[in-house]
């Protein structure tokens, strides 16, 4: 009994895990007005008959505070790379020099600073979601043991306990990083 107990909190952690880092990969593609190759990672780019990412075409760098490098491994593509990032919705105009795309990533205005965070609260209601919806699977699961007889009332009760704990422990870390994020873009 205890280890049906460890293998669902173990799913569940490893569940609300995948929550937490969708959110991270969503919060590095907001531009917070500092280069970051992240910035790039969500763009999809047409090529050979398909969209594909970047980073499949291209070599991410930054070379400065405020320039992200696009090096493309196939001259025909530059085009599309340039068209991809610029349609993006990140704000961003590129312009290629040969085989390098260089995207200036240009001062936020308060406007944009106000878009930026609206979207990362969306992005982070999106999380505490995901998690509680990990929480209520978790919930019938301990609901389906108690009338199934395999536990008793008051360990369906202390699982009840530890997987609110544990959905708890992951709204808090949520909370941080969307804290984190607007900080970051109110800072830049």
């Amino acid at each position: 009994m205890l280890d049906d107990l460890n293998d669902l909190k173990h799913d569940l952690t490893r569940r609300m895990d995948g929550a937490l880092e969708t959110l991270r990969r969503e919060f590095a593609g907001l531009r917070s007005g500092r280069a970051s190759p992240a910035l790039l990672e969500p763009v999809r780019v047409e090529a050979y008959g398909s969209e594909i990412p970047i980073t499949q075409v291209a070599t991410i760098a930054v070379p400065e505070a405020r320039m992200i490098t696009v090096q493309v491994w196939d001259r025909t593509l530059v085009g599309a790379v340039e068209r991809a990032i610029r349609d993006a919705g990140l704000g961003l105009n590129p312009s290629s020099d040969g085989q390098l795309v260089r995207v200036p990533i240009p001062q936020l205005t308060g406007e944009r600073r106000a878009e930026l965070a609206k979207l990362a609260g969306r992005y982070a209601e999106g999380a505490k979601i995901s998690v509680r919806g990990v929480r209520r699977d978790g919930m019938d699961k301990t609901k389906a043991l108690e009338k199934k007889g395999t536990i008793g009332e008051d360990e369906m009760k202390v699982w009840s306990d530890d997987i609110q704990k544990l959905t708890d422990q992951y709204i808090k870390r949520i909370d941080d990083g969307m804290t984190e994020k607007e900080r970051e873009i109110k800072q830049v």
